[in-house]
């Protein structure tokens, strides 16, 4: 592993990034061109303290996920992205050609373990890959047909939905994603019939698209009102499957609230 001059790429391609591209207001005093070391290692769902580890030649040797995270945080095209691997001392897996759409067992495997939380696996695309009961009762009941697209539902009103708070901050998450799909997959030819759908459909989305939105899947809350189970405070956490670029959303409520409560029936009825 070369130490010294991986963290010299890190650098230079970290300082060659335009922090506007990122949807960073243009015009605000930085100290150093280009992005932040946090803001790369946000970017690519790792802790800053080991980015900064591997830009100071420091760090243990980074796993090819890491790599890969790196690359796409980076923008790296695919020779800078061998490069990288290079430098790390692997060889460099083929990059994906299109978003997975299919959930591995085991993960599936969880979503049926979690009986009071309602649970999906989405692909990069926000397709549904997986569900279950559960879920199922709280975003609607054509998430059984197994076709449900998260995007076109927010975008194009497909499907049963339920009234939510989040409605305008989920815009903006979706079109983040879709945004860092369109990068990692180009010739994705699913990916980009959807992006034309949507930019075709809805002027909300082609409005968010053009500000370029960031976001890191993380914790939030939403209110939720359910047909049968009234207003529903709910708690959103998102834990990655990388290596499949796919999301797992857990939805659950504060321990002995009403909504937890609610949930509780709502689960044995499913």
């Amino acid at each position: 592993m070369a130490r010294e001059e991986l963290a010299r790429f890190l650098r230079e391609r970290r300082a060659a990034l335009r922090p506007q591209e990122f949807g960073m207001p243009a015009g605000v005093p930085r100290r150093t061109p280009g992005l932040r070391r946090e803001e790369v290692a946000e970017l690519a769902h790792m802790s800053v303290d080991y980015y900064v580890r591997l830009e100071q030649a420091r760090g243990p040797r980074p796993s090819p996920r890491v790599l890969d995270s790196l690359a796409g945080a980076l923008r790296l095209t695919p020779a800078e992205r061998s490069h990288l691997f290079r430098l790390a001392g692997t060889s460099a897996p083929p990059p994906a050609t299109g978003a997975v759409r299919r959930v591995r067992p085991h993960v599936a495997r969880m979503l049926e373990r979690l009986p009071e939380t309602g649970a999906i696996v989405t692909d990069a695309a926000y397709g549904l890959v997986a569900w279950n009961p559960l879920a199922q009762d709280l975003l609607g009941g054509d998430l059984g047909q197994g076709t449900t697209n998260l995007a076109r539902r927010r975008f194009l009103g497909e499907g049963r939905t339920y009234e939510t708070s989040s409605s305008e901050e989920f815009g903006h998450i979706v079109v983040a994603r879709l945004r860092r799909a369109a990068d990692r997959y180009p010739h994705d030819v699913q990916l980009a019939a959807l992006l034309s759908e949507l930019r075709f459909g809805s002027e909300e989305f082609r409005r968010i698209w053009e500000t370029r939105p960031v976001h890191a899947p993380g914790h939030r809350t939403k209110t939720l009102g359910h047909p049968t189970a009234g207003r529903l405070r709910l708690n959103c956490d998102v834990l990655l499957v990388p290596e499949d670029d796919q999301e797992v959303v857990l939805l659950t409520a504060d321990p002995g609230s009403p909504s937890a409560r609610a949930l509780r029936r709502l689960a044995a009825s499913a």
